[in-house]
């Protein structure tokens, strides 16, 4: 049965007429699915009982609760949640002073297939829904703590662009939760069509991992990059402003002895070209498997010591939920599946 949660206006006023009903029943419904918080679809009250009755013969509310919840020392939350059959995703709540980051998952999996990350050897399962990324945020019991969402969780979300933009304008329209554009970032490896019409339809931060400047490199690290060179992903970039509101962001995890160096640093800034954006410099979490470690403290400020020479402001993250495994590239539900094909 199709779930009503996750289709936006102009989806609930198609599927209204549909119905049978007017038009502005589309806007009536999203009120109750976005705002009001409803359970059940009895609770539309402004709906007939008719009109009631028809979608739940065709629809489903379309929300489901977590089934596990893990809290590191630090205070982050890693929510898991079963989404049909044996899939899973995993979404971490990060609570630092007065601001809360959600981290959204937008595919059980990755085809993407990144050296340095948990999901990518997960492999790919499916594509979430634009209601099965939206839920990991409606669901949550500190939702309205949260100010921040970053769709950095598992997944690539442009390589699921259709869901990822309908969230999106869920999330950011009057009609739904209203939230401001400004409080939200998409990452990327730089899936180039998909982040042109995400630039072209959203205002939405926008945050491309990088992980090197040499091609060769990149491509070592990110296999992506033999389709989409980061050299074409720059040019694009360079197209649009970026000196309002709206931020450009680049991820760079530190590998000891691969990534590094000064002149590492040096050839990211020429990369770059002077486009106004921030670095963000990553503590690498150790992957079972992966022949790669993090580099040293020191190292990752001499780094960022040269990017803030070359004027990119430049910061280095900390790492949240590293107990929990809800830290950056570590979220992952291969263990979670392999025990319920053993359970079937």
């Amino acid at each position: 049965m199709d779930a009503l949660f996750g289709k936006t206006l102009s989806q609930l006023q198609d599927l209204a007429v549909s119905q049978g009903l007017k038009p502005f029943v589309g806007k009536q419904i999203a009120n109750w699915l976005y705002q009001q918080k409803i359970t059940s679809i009895d609770e539309m009250t402004n709906l007939s009982l008719e009109a009631r009755q028809g979608l739940k013969e065709k629809y489903q509310l379309g929300l489901m609760a977590h089934q596990k919840v893990d809290v590191s020392v630090d205070g982050t939350k890693k929510y898991l949640y079963h989404i049909k059959g044996h899939q899973y995703v995993e979404a971490a709540y990060i609570p630092d002073g007065d601001r809360a980051t959600l981290c959204v998952s937008s595919q059980v999996g990755c085809k993407m297939g990144c050296l340095f990350c948990m999901t990518g050897k997960q492999g790919f399962q499916y594509h979430l829904s634009a209601g099965e990324i939206l839920n990991q945020f409606h669901s949550l019991p500190e939702v309205k703590n949260i100010t921040n969402i970053v769709y950095m969780g598992m997944g690539e979300p442009l390589d699921n662009l259709d869901s990822v933009l309908d969230s999106l304008e869920i999330l950011t329209s009057s009609w739904g939760y209203g939230m401001s554009s400004k409080r939200i970032t998409l990452s990327t490896i730089g899936i180039i069509p998909g982040m042109k019409k995400f630039l072209d339809t959203t205002g939405v931060h926008l945050a491309i991992s990088i992980h090197s400047p040499y091609e060769e490199e990149r491509k070592s690290l990110m296999p992506i990059q033999q389709v989409y060179p980061i050299a074409d992903i720059i040019e694009l970039l360079k197209g649009y402003d970026w000196s309002g509101q709206r931020r450009l962001s680049f991820e760079y995890i530190c590998f000891d002895g691969v990534n590094d160096s000064e002149d590492h640093a040096r050839a990211l800034a020429r990369l770059l070209g002077g486009i106004k954006a921030r670095v963000n410099l990553i503590h690498f979490h150790p992957i079972p498997d992966s022949p790669l470690t993090g580099s040293s403290r020191s190292r990752m400020e001499t780094f960022q010591t040269i990017l803030k020479g070359k004027g990119y402001y430049t910061t280095i993250r900390k790492s949240r939920g590293e107990d929990i495994f809800a830290a950056c590239g570590l979220l992952s539900t291969k263990e979670k599946l392999a025990q319920e094909s053993k359970d079937y």
